[in-house]
């Protein structure tokens, strides 16, 4: 893992991506939020990854919000924030995962939580709904700037763990992995639950009655179960059928669309506005 003595000043300043990645124009999006929640639909169908979040992580079962919140913040910070600051929360999280190991019953897998193939999956998985919800979405994108992403996110994947040399970098290697492994998916017990916590997560009453959270949550969750691939939709007893997908493209795009009516300073979140002022900032020094 690299260390911020590897770095000079200017790409402390810039982090990993920079202004003009994809993956800042994607991350930045609206459509991430649908994108991210589908990622933990399909993270799930994983049987030994799925095993390590039900033991492991049991914010799951106890703070449920506090997991999707740290997991939106890390990819947020991986993203924006200064190497540095990527660098520690890279820490924080390969410190999480050391030393975790279990069994799997449905495979009788022997695994560490943070085996390289199994921090694979959960990043392919990642790459793979963000860029294809944004596609659907309208996010404008040619085939060249899905390979770009693809390839700048190797790096995130390599700063967790995985091994370079296994990471896919362009789409057609993304989908030439996904479906390598669909073989190995199903729908275990820890994955129904944890679906039925993303799809019906357990809101305190005074939350569902007296805000808009549930029918929003609800909006976000349905958007993200329908984007789903038609095999994974299969997986989970959701409807499966030509005609979701089409649907599903015109309510995202829809969904876009009136997000991006809300003013940026509203929309985006803390950790994406200070990247974009600290870069603005420091653009007359490195001109």
């Amino acid at each position: 893992m690299p260390s911020i003595r590897d770095f000079t000043a200017e790409d402390d300043l810039l982090g990993f991506f920079g202004p003009d990645s994809i993956s800042w124009r994607i991350h930045a999006d609206p459509a991430f939020s649908v994108g991210g929640i589908r990622a933990l639909l399909l993270q799930a169908l994983h049987p030994v990854a799925m095993d390590g979040v039900a033991r492991f992580s049991t914010a799951f079962s106890t703070d449920p919000w506090a997991r999707l919140t740290r997991t939106a913040e890390y990819v947020a910070t991986l993203t924006f924030g200064t190497r540095r600051d990527a660098l520690r929360a890279v820490r924080r999280v390969r410190g999480m995962h050391r030393g975790n190991t279990a069994v799997e019953e449905t495979t009788g897998r022997s695994y560490a939580v943070d085996d390289p193939d199994l921090l694979l999956w959960v990043h392919c998985c990642e790459v793979d709904s963000l860029l294809s919800v944004a596609r659907r979405a309208g996010v404008p994108l040619t085939d060249a700037d899905a390979d770009r992403y693809v390839a700048e996110q190797v790096t995130a994947a390599v700063l967790i763990g995985c091994e370079a040399a296994d990471v896919p970098a362009s789409g057609a290697e993304l989908d030439a992995y996904l479906e390598r492994t669909r073989p190995r998916l199903a729908v275990t017990s820890a994955a129904r639950e944890a679906s039925l916590f993303v799809l019906v997560p357990p809101m305190p009453g005074w939350v569902q009655l007296l805000t808009p959270a549930r029918p929003a949550w609800s909006t976000l969750a349905a958007l993200s179960a329908a984007t789903l691939p038609q095999w994974a939709r299969r997986l989970y007893g959701l409807p499966g059928y030509g005609l979701t997908d089409t649907a599903a493209t015109a309510a995202v795009r829809a969904f876009r669309r009136a997000a991006l009516t809300v003013p940026a300073q509203v929309r985006e979140s803390p950790i994406v506005r200070a990247a974009r002022e600290r870069v603005a900032s420091a653009e007359p020094l490195t001109a």
